[in-house]
């Protein structure tokens, strides 16, 4: 039984700071969707918060945060948007793109079986979603109506969450969950929990059935029994339950659903591609017939009858015992544990027959050695298993390559390589290689150009040494030539020039240099104090500084024009730093009074008072009377402060 956070628990709150819970959308095997407001963005969310349990298990926790970060990494208008993952107190939550709408699910339950065309046009925004994935490295591994959504902006695949990078290449996890639904899962998930993009590429190819036919391609009444027909059982066509299903769409579906997965389409693309070329050769009779449908028995291998091997086996019990795997609507992960490899033994023995009869079962048995005999030659001549030759697609565009493989009866799979001499999109090589034989409708594996294999230099100016050689060896490139030098914009420490420049294509592990700055060029202060200002100006104004004037000053040293003072005043600076300089007025004026007629102690007296030097002279040789009789300086006129006026005593 599932464990999940009742919906009224959390509606009204807010989680993180940020997200106010309004409605219960939805529960699962990992948790519980609500919609809610995202207030720093003022807008609608739905919020997945883990079960209390596994939000307290590390390991779980941990998985959960790896798949946020890769589910984020895709961006396409067929894709749920990853938008935030985070943590509050005993909750661990992922938002996502709210899209309002129906699931698959609904509109299979309600309206199918469908149209043709209506089916491949949602099945066309289903592989686009899995193609961005498969593009970004990522396999889904879960995809199943419930994880469809059909909006107003047409059809979205969500939970992303539940994939993982195609390169750890195991369904297992971290904690030993098998993830996935039954009646989804591929073979090689049910029967070693492996999965990559062909998996998808299975699941997609059920979900087409079932639009096409409004049923499951193996139904069954446990998922034990499922999982065993996904092994054993024999893939329906959707023209059985639905005869106005073309054959063409047949066999779209069983090239997606074939049991080998080198036998299906290599990725969602490759489906896609099919899937272009199905439609195009349908007319729109065709497509928009509508869907009739006929009673259909097409058995089941829920039971060891018509199918090999005791489903029973799959749990390790026997087949009316309880399992762990979860219902059809249960969405989430199903334990790995209740699973075992596959006893690939057949049905029981009939036991002996009495001796009476063997006669009879002798001739049966040479008449049916003799059809098989026969079925055996057509087979491996004009049949299924007779031989084809690889057709020449070296040096062909990626699209023609495939249909010239298809038109020989065989199925393509693409790889892609750096090439240095094949354009982008041509094909390099096909293996097995042209001119050999090969099985009909065996896989023939396309190695398709991607160009040269270019990097772009990374832009690291104004960034330290240490972040931007951890930027250019993350873009596949290589550190060279690291030197230092002035720079009168970016400051000390930083990048200041790369070369190759910032923004080019580059071959992997090109030196790209670098030039770390040093700051600005120190320059010397010129001393210009008692220079006149303008030249004092130019001096400076020559060297980079900016000259800038305070106040001017008296000064009774300083003639006047020259300069008193700067700011600073001598040693080092940097060109556009600025420099005040003070200019002189010179001395100050003092207007001169009247001394003649004065005593000559009172005129020197009055004198000295103002600030002048006095100087006394006696044109008798010896004054009889001590009073001025002339003065040097005229009386009324300006003369500097601390200047000498002679006065004659008589």
């Amino acid at each position: 039984m599932s464990v999940s956070i009742s919906a009224p628990s959390l509606v009204g709150r807010t989680i993180d700071e940020r997200y106010v819970v309004r409605e219960h959308l939805a529960d699962g095997g990992m948790g519980s969707v609500y919609v809610a407001l995202d207030e720093r963005l003022d807008r609608e969310v739905a919020l997945k918060i883990m079960r209390p349990d596994l939000a307290r298990d590390a390991d779980f926790v941990a998985r959960f945060r790896r798949e946020a970060r890769s589910a984020a990494r895709l961006t396409h208008p067929n894709v749920v948007a990853v938008t935030d993952q985070g943590s509050d107190e005993d909750y661990v939550f992922l938002a996502m793109e709210l899209v309002r709408g129906q699931t698959l699910r609904q509109l299979i339950r309600r309206d199918a079986p469908l149209p043709v065309r209506q089916a491949l046009e949602m099945m066309e925004g289903i592989l686009r979603a899995l193609d961005a994935a498969h593009q970004a490295g990522l396999v889904h591994r879960d995809v199943k109506p419930e994880n469809v959504l059909i909006g107003a902006h047409g059809v979205k695949v969500a939970d992303f969450g539940l994939a993982r990078a195609v390169t750890t290449d195991t369904l297992t996890g971290d904690s030993d969950v098998l993830l996935g639904t039954a009646a989804y899962l591929s073979p090689e998930q049910v029967e070693n929990g492996r999965a990559d993009e062909r998996s998808d590429v299975y699941s997609a190819g059920l979900l087409l059935f079932e639009m096409l036919t409004g049923e499951k391609a193996f139904p069954g009444d446990s998922p034990i029994n499922v999982a065993y027909q996904h092994v054993h059982g024999t893939m329906p066509r959707p023209s059985e339950a639905v005869p106005t299903v073309p054959s063409a769409v047949d066999e779209l579906v069983l090239r997606a659903t074939a049991k080998n997965p080198d036998e299906r389409p290599a990725n969602a693309g490759a489906m896609l591609h099919e899937l272009h070329l199905t439609r195009d050769r349908l007319g729109s009779g065709a497509l928009d017939a509508p869907p009739r449908t006929q009673p259909a028995d097409r058995g089941s291998c829920g039971v060891p009858d018509g199918c090999s091997g005791d489903p029973a086996k799959y749990s390790g019990e026997r087949s009316g015992g309880e399992t762990s795997w979860g219902g059809e609507h249960d969405t989430g992960p199903m334990a790995a544990d209740s699973t075992q490899h596959f006893d690939r033994g057949g049905p029981p023995s009939a036991g002996r027959t009495g001796r009476r009869r063997w006669p009879w079962i002798a001739g049966i048995l040479v008449v049916v050695l003799l059809i098989a005999g026969g079925l055996g030659a057509w087979a491996f001549t004009a049949g299924p298993l007779g031989k084809v030759t690889v057709p020449t697609v070296a040096g062909e565009r990626q699209g023609r390559a495939v249909d010239a493989i298809q038109g020989a009866g065989l199925h393509a799979r693409i790889q892609q390589v750096f090439s240095e001499k094949v354009a982008r999109g041509v094909v390099v090589s096909a293996s097995p290689h042209a001119g050999n034989d090969a099985r009909k409708n065996s896989t023939v594996t396309l190695t398709v150009s991607k160009g040269p294999e270019r990097y772009t230099v990374p832009s690291v100016v104004g960034r330290s040494e240490a972040a931007a050689r951890n930027a250019i060896e993350k873009a596949h490139l290589r550190v060279g030539k690291v030197s230092h030098a002035y720079d009168e914009k970016v400051a000390e420490g930083k990048v200041a020039r790369v070369d190759p420049s910032g923004g080019s294509a580059q071959k992997p592990k090109t030196t790209v240099d670098l030039v770390v700055s040093k700051g600005k060029r120190p320059i010397d202060i010129a001393d210009v104090t008692g220079q006149p200002s303008a030249d004092a100006k130019q001096t400076l104004t020559d060297a980079g500084f900016t000259v800038t004037f305070g106040p001017e000053q008296h000064s009774d040293t300083v003639a006047k024009g020259d300069v008193i003072s700067q700011d600073p005043p001598n040693g080092t600076g940097h060109k556009g730093d600025a420099i005040q300089l003070v200019v002189s007025k010179g001395p100050v004026l003092v207007t001169v009074p009247k001394v003649i007629g004065m005593s000559s102690g009172a005129a020197k007296e009055k004198l000295e008072g103002l600030g002048f030097q006095v100087k006394t002279s006696y044109p008798l040789l010896v004054p009889v009377l001590f009073q001025v009789q002339g003065q040097s300086v005229k009386a009324d006129t300006q003369a500097p402060k601390g200047s000498t006026i002679t006065i004659d005593v008589v």
